[in-house]
């Protein structure tokens, strides 16, 4: 039987429906899940009841936990007659059950059981799973009683020999035990301890259980820069047109990336090697060559029975041999002393393909260079494989073998890696007040402030010049942190006793790991916490001191939010902290790096321009990181990667970058170009297979670095799921319900990026900051006057359809056609003669124009554009402007030109924003009465109006109206209208302006 078990904690309900008959009920909670049901204490008379109980299930069947179902039903006790009512249910799915550790408490909405029946409240529950054998399941109800029977105490419900033990069976945890279950009721109530029905044994058994295609896509540019679509021969066959056209050839989980066929050598251990020293021991070492590709193990000390575990991978296409030789060496000051070595003969090496078994090691005896059998073995396994092996990912690779070290211990730095981002949470601190504060002056009153501290990030509360020594601020201070938590809260109150002089009045330091979590907006409570000086005091001071200065506060865990930590146009993950709010997965995003062409040389190498290449891909919590490809400018990886899909919109970004640390340390990786894929622009089951262009942005233009050939493929698990994303918010109900302000997220971004650079660099290997702030976009919020004019046109591209049709009517106005127009003025009648049609036509229209475009839909992914980043014209001194750092390391001469550059467009930008609030002023005082004679007009006008409009019939009033608009040329005039005259010369507060 499994030692899983689900435990729930019932904390309380709220705002229950009376149901008594005295606006009151005598409430009662009972649990069903796995075929097993437990039920609470009846709080009597109370609509806010607090139970605090727990209660812990088995599961018969671990593996099918996503598949089962936790109810809570509510009832209201009626004990005369014997009877209860239904006040409600929450139902839980098994996808939402979390470990111990992730779990919070939660207040679910009441359902209703049926159509007629009326319910209202919420029931406090914190759900998880957890594996402790120090922890018995409950007592479960007896089979025969359902849903509707009466409820009676849990002492009746237990068999009649035990009922003497279930009196005691109510017993009080240890607060040591299960710290992370004192949480507060909805009611208000704390509670230290948790009840536990427990027994030593469970009372019942469980239930059994390649062709190209060019795209340039809308806004035409060059050709070289375009997407190209292509039809290469995968695992799984022959992409044409995003189709697979399967092959003779088994199939295999790697569907989306080229087989490629590996030799894998495998260097387990050797025993009895002969001595070589004159101390009668040597320091061992393997090297495995084929051809001109070898590699090298570490050198282990004064050891004969060494083990070192390595595999050794060479790309066969490469091979140029039919011999492998595995040779022992002897690392020696000057020369190597070689010990032994085994060959092996290519042709007689077995291919195996997983799910095969691997390949067990043998013994293999030592010989000379001449083939005699001599002291000693070594352990081997050799086999021929493709990148589907398990051995793959960090085995050392000959295709990634460089001129400065070719020994395994140096393939740290160029082995693929699958990384998990650090999960993050925002802290929220709120800062309410201090009493008791002991200034160093007594004779003044402090001008203090609250400064909080986690780790780097530093903020602090604004100063109170209280005329008292019990300041209040009731200021939020905002932190992001990552599990797990490393540093602490600490908090120090200050006094401003001079320009740039402040002192310390006091300290406390507050672990993160006993800081409540919770996942909604309900009210945290507030604790005391008291001060501690910094630095050493006076021993008859603190003895006059009765009393201590306290800090009051209210600090929580934030797991509502979703934590931003790249920009919000591509974001790849908009789930919530908390995992007890996660929905299930909608579909799964398998991607496939293929290969790479004509990359850019990025370093010269024995004078040749040469690149190390590798690729990120970041989607989610999942970042990826293929093998370092060494001095090849048409690497191949053909590594294939799968993430979960929460959110069709959510981006994909991959990124390819030059590996700086294989010759030292100290540079940094330097970007080639990235991809960004929105899943939503992605049809499901397609395989999309083109070769994206590798656009970067330097200061001397736009240039292309390569091109990066790609395969995806998007999976919907669940399309009615999917639709229904597409109704939900974007982000969590806590960012609509206590919002941040604008600069709380640029604030709070820029620390979750640099909390996740830090952790991801302490990897092995690490992916570097520069890396990951390039993944995330980091400086996307910077100003550009390039990425300035692309959003203008941007905007004005928006807005083309508007003018357009103005445009079109200003034609028909003017009866440039005159045919169009008598049939614009015959649809116009019908219309106002049938206004009951004017919706039904529009909609229609839509609909007509949709399905005619879905003939013209794309059938590619959107792609990066020159001509939409406005980057193909843009100045160089503006390129300049935009790689500047920040702050800016530019000369002052050049600053004050791009500073007055700045203001002539911001001066232009001034007038627009003044004539739009111009004519919103004057829209104003036309009832103000700020100019009399205009307002009397107006209101006169507004009279007749009403009096004209009310007799006569509104299809009349608009058509005549339409018919003066659309009027004849002959019958216009070329001044201005009454009505626009009329308008421009209203009043507006320009005349109040500085």
């Amino acid at each position: 039987m499994s030692n899983l078990k689900l435990g729930v904690d019932v904390v309380g309900a709220h705002n229950l429906l009376p149901k008594d008959g005295h606006g009151s009920s005598s409430a009662v909670v009972e649990l069903h899940f796995d075929n097993q049901k437990f039920r609470t204490t009846i709080k009597e008379k109370d609509l806010n009841p607090v139970w605090n109980e727990s209660f812990y299930f088995n599961i018969s069947d671990p593996s099918n936990l996503h598949n089962l179902t936790l109810d809570a039903y509510i009832y209201n006790d009626i004990k005369s007659a014997h009877s209860r009512s239904f006040l409600g249910k929450v139902s839980l799915h098994g996808t939402s059950f979390v470990p111990h550790s992730d779990s919070v408490v939660l207040h679910y909405p009441l359902e209703k059981r049926g159509v007629f029946s009326r319910v209202r409240g919420e029931l406090g529950l914190r759900v998880y799973t957890t594996d402790d054998p120090s922890i018995k399941s409950s007592t479960p109800l007896p089979a025969h009683e359902d849903i509707q029977s009466h409820a009676q105490p849990i002492q009746n419900s237990l068999p009649s020999k035990s009922k003497s033990e279930a009196r005691h069976t109510f017993h009080h945890l240890p607060n040591s035990n299960h710290q992370n279950q004192q949480h507060n009721s909805a009611a208000g109530v704390v509670s230290n301890h948790v009840t536990k029905y427990g027994v030593d044994e469970m009372k019942s058994e469980p239930p059994p259980p390649q062709i190209v295609r060019m795209y340039s896509g809308s806004s035409a540019q060059p050709v070289d820069y375009s997407l190209k679509e292509t039809s290469p021969f995968l695992g799984g066959g022959q992409v044409v047109g995003g189709r697979v056209i399967r092959s003779d050839r088994t199939a295999s989980t790697y569907d989306l990336v080229e087989r490629m066929q590996f030799l894998f050598v495998r260097v387990v251990k050797a025993r009895d090697l002969p001595a070589m020293d004159i101390t009668g021991s040597l320091d061992p070492y393997v090297e495995a060559r084929i051809g001109n590709y070898k590699g090298i193990t570490k050198h282990i000390e004064k050891q004969q029975n060494p083990a070192w575990n390595v595999v050794f991978a060479f790309s066969k296409e490469r091979m140029q041999a039919s011999v492998l030789e595995v040779r022992v060496k002897d690392k020696d000051l000057l020369k190597d002393d070689f010990v032994g070595l085994v060959r092996f003969d290519l042709n007689e090496v077995p291919t195996r393909v997983p799910p095969d078994s691997p390949l067990a090691p043998q013994w293999y005896r030592l010989e000379d260079k001449k083939g005699e059998k001599i002291k000693g073995e070594l352990m081997l396994a050799v086999w021929i494989g493709t990148q589907a092996d398990e051995a793959f990912p960090d085995a050392w690779h000959s295709d990634a073998a460089t001129a400065i070290d070719s020994s395994a211990a140096a393939s740290t730095l160029i082995r693929s890696k699958v990384y998990q981002a650090p999960r993050l949470w925002y802290v929220r601190v709120n800062v309410v007040e201090a009493q008791d504060l002991v200034p160093t002056e007594k004779s003044r009153f402090p001008d203090v402030y609250v400064k909080a501290q986690i780790g780097n990030q530093v903020t602090k509360t604004k100063n109170m010049q209280a005329r008292t020594f019990n300041p209040m601020w009731n200021e939020d201070l905002l932190f992001v942190v990552a599990e797990p938590f490393e540093d602490h809260l600490i908090l120090t109150v200050e006094d401003r006793v001079g320009p740039g002089k402040d002192e310390i009045l006091g300290r406390v330091i507050i672990p993160l790991s006993i800081v409540e979590k919770r996942a909604d907006d309900r009210a945290i409570h507030s604790r005391w916490f008291n001060l501690e000086k910094p630095v050493a005091v006076d021993v008859d001071q603190l003895k006059k001191d009765k009393f201590s200065s306290r800090l009051h506060l209210r600090v929580c865990l934030d797991g509502g939010y979703h934590v931003l930590d790249e920009s919000t146009h591509y974001s790849s993950d908009l789930r919530p902290t908390a995992k007890q709010l996660w929905k299930p997965p909608i579909g799964v995003l398998e991607l496939g790096v293929l290969n790479a062409v004509g990359l850019h040389p990025m370093k010269t190498r024995d004078g040749k321009g040469t690149s190390d290449t590798y690729c990120v891909a970041k989607y989610g919590h999942k970042w990826i990181r293929t093998r370092t490809i060494v001095d090849n400018l048409f690497p191949k990886y053909n590594e294939q990667y799968t993430w979960e899909v929460f959110d069709p919109a959510t981006v994909l970004t991959v990124g390819v970058f030059d590996n700086s640390q294989l010759g030292g340390p100290n540079g940094k990786d330097l970007k080639i170009g990235k991809v960004r894929i929105r899943i939503s622009t992605l049809e499901t089951g397609r395989v999309y297979t083109h070769s994206y262009p590798l656009l970067v942005l330097h200061p001397a233009g736009v240039k292309k670095m390569g091109e990066l050939h790609l395969a995806i493929r998007f999976s919907c698990t669940s399309l009615v799921n999917m639709m229904y994303i597409y109704s939900r918010p974007l982000l969590p109900k806590m960012h609509y319900v206590r919002p941040f302000t604008i600069m709380q997220l640029d604030m709070l971004r820029h620390q979750a990026v640099n909390i996740v650079a830090a952790r991801l660099g302490r990897a092995e290997p690490p992916l570097r900051k520069e890396v990951v702030e390039y993944m995330s976009d980091v400086d996307s919020h910077l100003w550009s006057m390039r990425r300035s004019k692309a959003n203008f046109s941007r905007l004005m591209s928006v807005f083309s359809g508007i003018f357009a049709i103005g445009k079109w009517f200003g034609d028909i106005c003017l009866w440039k056609n005159p045919i169009t127009t008598v049939l614009v003025h015959v649809l116009f009648i019908m219309l106002v003669c049938f206004p009951e049609l004017i919706l039904p036509t529009v909609f229609l229209y839509m609909f007509l124009i949709g399905i005619w475009n879905f003939r013209y839909r794309p059938k590619f992914p959107p792609h990066m554009n020159i001509k939409i980043s406005q980057a193909e014209g843009a100045h160089p001194d503006e390129l300049d402007e935009e790689f500047d750092t920040f702050p800016t390391s530019k000369s002052p001469d050049l600053v004050r030109m791009r500073y007055d550059r700045l203001r002539s467009v911001a001066g232009r930008i001034q007038t627009v924003v003044g004539d739009i609030a111009t004519q919103g002023e004057r829209l104003q005082s036309l009832l103000s009465w700020r100019d009399p004679r205009a307002t009397a007009l107006s209101v006169t006008f507004c009279l007749v109006a009403a009096i004209v409009l009310y007799v006569t019939p509104f299809q009349v009033v608009a058509g005549l109206a339409g018919i003066y608009a659309m009027r004849h040329p002959r019958f216009r005039y070329r001044l201005p209208s009454v009505p626009v005259n009329f308008f421009r010369r209203l009043p507006a507060r320009t005349d109040c302006m500085l």
